[in-house]
């Protein structure tokens, strides 16, 4: 298994931040990264993912929601074409720290026999979008006017 992960605190509440993580929609006007999303956060569904980092190709998956658990979590799991190829369990965890502060962690544990041949592309590029992508979610986040 490997992991990657990036961090970063959000002078923002848990449920804006959950919001912008979660308006699927909007992600092409803000998001580095994942550049869009269609379907819902709901447990069980399918998603359909476009992901490119910076530089990079980019490529569109199907995964499964496992966890969203409003202001606090959302968790899916992807396959490269069969499961046991190459897994990926996509994370994304919001602490509440203090009222409108929260810490933001992004990271994906991957899985499967094409992992080691892609470890060096992993620790770069994708590492390198959660970066991009989560310090867009803070703008996004603490620029957000109140309801």
């Amino acid at each position: 298994m490997k992991e990657i992960r990036s961090e970063i605190d959000i002078e923002a509440s848990a449920g804006r931040v959950w919001d912008s993580l979660t308006d699927f929609s909007a992600f092409p006007d803000w998001n580095p990264f994942i550049r869009r999303i269609s379907g819902e956060a709901k447990v069980g569904t399918k998603l359909e993912v476009f992901m490119q980092s910076s530089g990079t190709r980019g490529m569109t998956f199907r995964p499964t929601v496992l966890k969203a658990e409003r202001n606090r979590e959302l968790r899916w799991l992807g396959h490269l074409a069969v499961p046991g190829l190459f897994d990926g369990e996509h994370i994304f965890e919001i602490e509440e720290l203090r009222a409108k502060h929260v810490h933001f962690v992004q990271r994906e544990r991957f899985r499967g026999i094409l992992v080691p041949l892609l470890a060096r592309s992993l620790d770069r590029d994708a590492k390198r979008g959660f970066e991009e992508m989560n310090r867009a979610l803070r703008t996004r986040a603490e620029s957000i006017a109140p309801i």
